[in-house]
């Protein structure tokens, strides 16, 4: 049994509903479904110990279980990823995170039954590397036999375990062995229902804090129709019904970067009411985005000739994005076009 500090995630959803255990000696309270929540300030001040000092995490679980997935994830939020380090290896490797050797000032290692024999060292390392007032913690992935089953049958690969040992017998042998393991984890996710975009939000939300949620970068670009869309483009917008600086003579030769032409669109209300509306937008989308497992995103932002209306609507609106928290970077691929 894991300890009885335990917070529930998607409380509203009953059909999908991950359970979360975490760390021990923190204040808890008891749930009517016979779970526990972790009590707010307790559960800010374990967030707030993740997300503002140098972290080591150790992932493990059952094979199947989204290990591979939880990794990836880790590394969207900047830190270290090494799946399936030596046992002997990784307090060395714990040590240089925190004494921040070659920069790594985050780091999450995969470690799970492929280890054979040494895995039976894993409960006492842990012990040791946590006593060392490491920032450690451990991220435990199960799922029921049924979905791991479903899961080897979907990627014809055998149990780690070896090809002569049928997955379910695998799978029992496997938690078995890795039951110390689960009993000293301070997150126990279960998967069973659900998918890679739904587990990778979840460490973000768990581990990512503000960045987890904003973890996208949002590539704005400016173009000319006349040049044609870019090919990458994921969403598209057309500022061609803004009034046009290329028709005021002082103003031709410059381009949207220029602050005379802001200032000259800004004038227009029109440029306002579009801004107001695109941000509008953005900021519902992109979270969207975030939780269904996009990293990138590419937004477009087109006018005739791709040097005055669409190069001072993307520069807006990469300014706004940056302002939220979000990755952006700004090109403008049609500005230097005749």
């Amino acid at each position: 049994m894991v300890g009885p500090s335990a917070t529930t995630l998607n409380p509203s959803s009953t059909r999908r509903r991950t359970i979360v255990r975490l760390g021990r000696g923190l204040p808890v309270s008891p749930k009517g479904d016979g779970a526990y929540c972790l009590l707010p300030s307790a559960f800010c001040l374990l967030l707030y110990s993740m997300r503002h000092r140098k972290h080591f995490v150790l992932v493990t679980g059952l094979s199947g279980s989204g290990k591979g997935s939880v990794l990836k994830a880790f590394e969207d939020l900047g830190y270290h990823c090494v799946d399936n380090l030596p046992i002997d290896l990784i307090t060395r490797f714990a040590e240089s995170c925190r004494h921040g050797v070659g920069r790594i000032q985050r780091a999450a290692v995969g470690v799970d039954i492929r280890e054979g024999a040494a895995l039976s060292q894993l409960p006492t390392l842990y012990q040791d590397l946590k006593k060392s007032g490491l920032n450690l913690s451990l991220v435990f992935l199960e799922a029921t036999d049924k979905t791991l089953i479903q899961r080897f049958e979907e990627t014809r690969r055998p149990h780690p375990l070896g090809s002569e040992v049928p997955v379910r017998e695998g799978i029992r042998l496997e938690r078995t062995l890795l039951r110390p393991m689960r009993q000293l984890a301070d997150v126990v996710i279960e998967t069973t229902r659900l998918n890679v975009h739904e587990l990778r939000g979840l460490i973000q939300r768990q581990f990512g804090g503000l960045a987890g949620r904003k973890a996208i970068l949002v590539s704005v670009v400016s173009f000319g129709f006349r040049s044609g869309v870019p090919a990458d483009a994921n969403l598209v917008f057309d500022a061609r019904f803004l009034p046009n600086p290329n028709y005021i003579p002082r103003l031709k030769k410059k381009t949207g970067r220029d602050a005379a032409v802001r200032r000259y669109m800004d004038s227009f209300p029109s440029t306002r009411e579009f801004m107001k509306h695109l941000t509008r937008l953005l900021f519902y989308l992109l979270p969207n985005y975030v939780q269904e497992g996009k990293s990138y995103l590419t937004l477009a932002i087109g006018c005739t000739g791709g040097r005055h209306r669409s190069v001072a609507i993307a520069e807006k609106v990469a300014e706004a994005l940056a302002q939220e928290g979000y990755k952006t970077k700004v090109s403008h691929r049609d500005i230097g076009a005749e």
